[in-house]
């Protein structure tokens, strides 16, 4: 039986970091399935999905925490395999606008309203090309559950994106 480690992960950045982990896991056997990671604010912060057998979870936690000692804050979480989601729809929202607080609040206000679930969300804000004025880009991935009306979804995002001035691209999203 195997079991699922999410760790969670922040530290001053420097190089290294993710060998660190990756050096850990590979010497417990451990499989690197997924994570996303980046360098915020001077600081390294990451999510890792580890798969590894369950006789050496327990060791690989062990050795994860000794990064501590170098200043890494770890987090780690025992997870399930993933299941496909039955009865559930895929959806991909891409938005772009102008930056201005509260544009994720009132995106994911929508989405919860209608049961969808964010599976995967990525942002950023950049300069314009021509002005230098800071545009806000999301990228959202969602699964919206069988009992929801996707035109109802896609009424109340359109009208969103008209209140908040932004383009927004709603779309099914290939399922894999």
């Amino acid at each position: 039986m195997n079991a699922f480690l999410v760790i969670t992960l922040i530290g001053a950045d420097r190089p290294g970091l993710v060998n660190a982990i990756a050096d850990r896991a590979a010497a417990a056997g451990a499989n690197w399935l997924e994570s996303s990671m980046a360098q915020l604010a001077g600081h390294f912060a990451g999510i890792v999905r580890l798969e590894i057998a369950e006789s050496e979870a327990g060791k690989l936690e062990a050795s994860l925490r000794e990064l501590e000692v170098q200043g890494l804050r770890l987090t780690i979480e025992r997870g399930v395999a993933q299941a496909a989601g039955a009865g559930l729809r895929s959806l991909k929202l891409e938005l772009l606008g102008h930056d201005r607080p509260g544009i994720v609040r009132e995106i994911s206000s929508v989405l919860a309203r209608h049961g969808a679930s964010i599976e995967r969300m990525e942002t950023t804000c950049e300069s314009a090309s021509f002005s230098g004025e800071p545009l806000f880009r999301a990228s959202i991935e969602a699964h919206l559950p069988a009992s929801a009306a996707p035109a109802d979804l896609q009424a109340a995002l359109e009208a969103l994106a008209n209140e908040l001035m932004v383009d927004l691209k709603l779309e099914a999203a290939a399922r894999g």
